[in-house]
């Protein structure tokens, strides 16, 4: 059963930190497996990939056959019956409209000494997206990872998805095309990331790399964080819903629900003012358990992480929050905008009865990528600002360089750097001497 409990508890703090401080990832050793895979990739690229594909995914490759072909692709997106194909297209849409807002301007301003100063934003020339292989796959993944991509500009984006057994998609690929994917590689696993992150015969290398995976994805995407770019090392799904009594109990339950059939790591948790509402949700869990098709896992993650807690008021329920910084947050209040103004840590907040997090999932708009593990309290989910690099401008000139350049050359000596000082009196030394321009 999940955890039941409230405030007014004289144990509560006890038993709030022990539901923080516990452990939901299933995190087995396999940092060397990893760290042996990426140097056997870096030292014999493709016939590596192809050795470990047959390996884990039961599937000969070859250096030829490594990339979908543009009409492997066109017979595989053809098979998407039209009401999918639809659906796919409106959350593209919804996606790119969202994230387009997202783009940052240039700035230039000549500050009071008269110096040029701003910065300007390109993106990353190339970015590579994971996809997790097979049938059981999340096409809204590829759009949620490419799209921000493509609309930062980047120039060259590819993916690598496993095909076990040789399975593969539709949707997956069709996502990919209606991202602007236009090279897709078979090859998953760690060696996937190395791939991607040191280039191999046939896999040119990128500069970023996103999206989700296994131990051993997360794995090799640390080792290769500081040769290549990544977004995040993400953990099993959470969501937490406030609720008020003005709500329908199966509604909350179905949120709920939602997340915990993601994995059976995965964390539900919902926080209300009134106990007798709390049972009634807990009820409503079971009784749906009992028809999803994905119950083994939903009970197994409401079971052993899921959580009840009873508040005061919605005070307490905000300095909750903050203190779980869930990946999704469901505030299902009177008046919830009054309430996020409260919360200051939480990947993504839906506000309102009528909008149930799984509309993030798909077609709302923002980001489905989203901080796991607390770590929404130092980051935020994936955008266009993963694929772009800011670069600062300065622009002295004389009179410029005039006025500030002695405390460049003051601060330069106190730190012991000779040469920088130097390299700033010579300026100025010009400048008194009056030939400078």
């Amino acid at each position: 059963m999940p955890q039941f409990f409230s405030t007014a508890d004289p144990d509560f703090d006890d038993r709030f930190a022990s539901l923080l401080a516990a452990k939901r990832e299933d995190s087995p050793d396999v940092d060397d497996v990893v760290a042996g895979i990426i140097a056997d990739v870096r030292a014999r690229g493709d016939a590596a990939l192809i050795e470990l594909t047959a390996k884990f995914d039961r599937f000969d490759l070859t250096s030829e056959t490594m990339t979908f072909s543009e009409s492997e692709i066109e017979a595989a997106v053809a098979t998407v019956p039209q009401v999918e194909r639809e659906a796919l297209a409106l959350a593209a849409r919804r996606i790119r409209a969202y994230h387009a807002r997202q783009m940052p301007e240039d700035q230039s301003w000549t500050d009071d000494v008269g110096a040029t100063l701003g910065w300007r934003w390109g993106p990353v020339a190339a970015a590579g997206l994971y996809v997790p292989g097979g049938i059981a796959t999340y096409p809204s993944s590829v759009l949620m990872n490419a799209i921000p991509a493509q609309v930062a500009g980047v120039e060259r984006l590819v993916m690598v998805t496993p095909t076990p057994d040789g399975a593969v998609n539709p949707l997956v690929l069709l996502a990919a095309q209606l991202s602007g994917i236009k090279t897709i590689y078979r090859i998953g696993g760690a060696q996937a990331i190395a791939a991607l992150a040191y280039g191999t015969q046939t896999v040119r290398p990128v500069d970023k790399i996103t999206g989700p995976g296994n131990a051993f994805v997360a794995a090799a995407k640390r080792r290769v964080f500081g040769h290549v770019g990544i977004d995040m090392i993400a953990g099993p799904s959470e969501i937490l819903v406030i609720a008020d009594t003005d709500n329908d109990p199966e509604w909350v339950a179905t949120d709920l629900l939602s997340q915990a059939e993601h994995d059976e790591s995965a964390q539900s948790i919902l926080i209300t003012s009134d106990k007798v509402f709390g049972e009634a949700v807990v009820a409503s869990i079971e009784g749906l358990l009992e028809t999803l098709e994905r119950r083994d896992i939903a009970r197994a993650s409401w079971r052993d992480y899921g959580a009840v807690i009873v508040v005061r008021d919605l005070g307490e329920a905000a300095a909750l929050t903050d203190e779980i910084a869930p990946e999704h947050l469901e505030l299902c209040v009177a008046n919830p905008e009054a309430l996020a103004a409260n919360i200051k840590h939480a990947g993504a907040i839906f506000l309102g009865k009528w909008t149930p997090e799984a509309i993030g999932d798909y077609v709302g708009g923002p980001n489905h990528v989203l901080p796991t593990a607390r770590s929404a309290r130092f980051s935020s989910g994936l955008s266009v600002m993963d694929f772009l690099k800011r670069t600062t401008i300065s622009k002295m000139i004389p009179g410029a360089l005039a006025q500030i350049g002695e405390a460049a050359e003051i601060l330069a000596k106190s730190e012991g750097l000779e040469a920088h000082g130097l390299s700033v009196r010579a300026r100025l030394d010009q400048l008194n001497e009056g030939t400078g321009e």
